[in-house]
């Protein structure tokens, strides 16, 4: 059955109900393959803290680990793919409403 809710990370990745390929983790913050992903490449970097996007002023006691991960995954995808994309979604466009970073490489799966 297809995830219903609006945070898909505290309600399943963060919970332990979906199991996760961690590629990084640290007090507050976890890294890992995209679930379902879209690029060949295509990691994600969330605070285990509930924060609901860039913009939710909660985020700014965390920001500055939180990009420090998101630095350290892109590096080594840049290192091992030779590119990389980091993205970020607010509003409509965010399917999860947990700040979340993409870091992705190579081409479109879909």
């Amino acid at each position: 059955m297809a995830y219903a809710g609006d945070d898909f990370y505290c309600d399943e990745v963060l919970s332990g109900r979906t199991a996760v390929d961690i590629v990084l983790e640290r007090d507050g913050i976890v890294a890992f393959h995209h679930t379902r992903p879209f690029w060949t490449v295509h990691l994600v970097v969330i605070p285990k803290q509930h924060v609901t996007s860039l913009v939710d002023p909660q985020a700014t006691a965390l920001l500055a680990d939180l990009m420090d991960a998101v630095r350290e995954v892109a590096g080594r995808v840049l290192t091992e793919h030779g590119a990389c994309r980091v993205v970020t979604n607010l509003g409509h466009y965010q399917d999860s409403k947990h700040l979340h970073f993409h870091v992705s490489a190579g081409e479109p799966l879909r």
